[in-house]
């Protein structure tokens, strides 16, 4: 149930709503617990506000000052709950830069926690899908779902911390980066206060959308797959094609760009967790091709043997291991060249993987029984598969953590977007309780 924007009747609602609960509901709640489920509901529309505002602001991540608006907009909700906030300029790699905001960071003896998200969104100012639109239940617009509603999920659950007299004792760092959908590179500079929160902190939690199924069963993320992308060059030799398979000119670059792509399939395809994918491939007697855009064209005869062919494309990998084991392969499948042809591999420096941790299924148990506390039913782990890559990668080798925090949302980097309104209140009462028990249990806390 989301109240209305009236605070009055919303106040009415939510009494009436929490007397006709059954006796049992809420049982394994304390009095702050059920404190902040009731001022979660309560802030429903307001939360929804702050994501309207982002979202009608276009942030993407090449639009530098949009990226900043909306920094400056959530810096602002950030300093008023009595964070120090700091805004990373990233002008050095091309990017906007990172809000940072710090709670209690020179104390010791409590659970850090680090909570992430992102300012950018993949929609730049040309693009069609600039608007937040409301449907019932249902909003949609370029990033209500990755990940302007998880934005505001993190503020909302810390105002709902305040509110309870909860947050002030609290040690924490809120990073929302400004390019994570497009990093900047080296990542060393631009993931370097990231990596520095993530060696600070104990647990992460990262807030891109959350995922349920069509029976409600909602899931948590403990994975992440790491993502990274290569590019394949080819070159063969020119001439007319009815010399073609001949012994002095071969097989020509695109017949190679063939076969190196046809036993990728056959051989390197196949392990549990690791895809990878061929997204543009030109060829011809000239090429021209733009790895950063993934744009390019090409010129060349039927009559004629081509003698250039590229291949961009990605992989997404579940673990270091596995991404190096997957290159070896791929490197193994290019060194068999066809006649007269040679080509070259190259990888790109890509996202790290969130490995499935026993650290991370733990919070995982904590984070389901919460949910069966607030009467929603447990949590399962969702399938890496169904995850692309994501920043909380960067800190999982120092830090355990949960992905997937924001609230249940679908149709990321499409126009169909979509975000159900109704999950909001369920995923701020989530973070917050979370946030409020594992603050408070010093098994969580690693001295350094």
């Amino acid at each position: 149930m989301i109240p209305s924007k009236n605070s009055a009747p919303r106040r009415l609602a939510l009494t009436l709503w929490i007397a006709l609960l059954p006796s049992w509901a809420f049982a394994q709640l304390d009095a702050t617990e059920r404190a902040i489920v009731a001022w979660s509901q309560d802030h429903a529309e307001d939360t929804i506000a702050l994501i309207e505002r982002q979202v009608n602001v276009n942030s993407g991540t090449m639009n530098h000052a949009g990226v900043k608006q909306v920094g400056e907009m959530l810096a602002g909700e950030l300093a008023a709950l009595g964070l120090d906030t700091e805004w990373l300029d990233m002008s050095e790699v091309n990017r906007a830069g990172h809000l940072f905001g710090r709670l209690n960071t020179d104390r010791d003896g409590g659970t850090k926690l680090l909570m992430i998200g992102h300012l950018d969104t993949v929609y730049e100012p040309g693009d069609s899908f600039q608007e937040f639109q409301r449907d019932g239940r249902y909003a949609t617009g370029p990033g209500v779902s990755d990940m302007k509603s998880g934005n505001a999920v993190m503020v909302y659950a810390l105002k709902a911390l305040q509110a309870v007299g909860a947050l002030d004792d609290m040690q924490l760092v809120v990073a929302y980066t400004g390019d994570e959908e497009q990093p900047g590179s080296p990542v060393a500079t631009s993931r370097k206060a990231l990596l520095e929160a993530g060696m600070w902190a104990d647990v992460s939690l990262g807030f891109e959308n959350g995922i349920a199924d069509a029976d409600g069963t909602e899931y948590a993320t403990t994975a992440r797959r790491g993502f990274a992308g290569w590019q394949l060059m080819v070159t063969g030799k020119q001439s007319h094609s009815s010399q073609i398979f001949s012994e002095s000119i071969g097989a020509g670059a695109i017949f190679e760009a063939a076969r190196i792509l046809n036993d990728f399939y056959d051989e390197v395809r196949g392990e549990e967790s690791l895809t990878f994918n061929a997204g543009l491939i030109l060829g011809g007697t000239d090429i021209e091709a733009d790895a950063e855009t993934t744009q390019g064209q090409a010129f060349g005869k039927r009559n004629v043997v081509p003698r250039q062919a590229v291949v961009l494309g990605e992989m997404r990998t579940i673990s270091q291991d596995q991404l190096e084991r997957t290159r070896a392969k791929m490197l193994a499948v290019v060194a068999r060249h066809l006649p007269q042809t040679n080509a070259a591999l190259s990888f790109d420096e890509g996202y790290p993987a969130m490995f499935p941790s026993e650290g991370n299924e733990q919070l995982r148990l904590r984070l389901s029984k919460i949910n069966e506390d607030l009467g929603r039913g447990p949590m399962p782990a969702v399938d890496p598969l169904a995850r692309g890559a994501a920043d909380i990668a960067f800190v999982s080798p120092y830090t355990d953590g949960l992905a997937g925090m924001g609230p249940a949302a679908s149709g990321g980097h499409t126009p169909n977007e979509r975000l159900d309104l109704e999950s909001i209140p369920a995923a701020i009462q989530r973070t917050a309780i979370f946030m409020y028990r594992i603050s408070r249990d010093s098994a969580w806390h690693r001295t350094r």
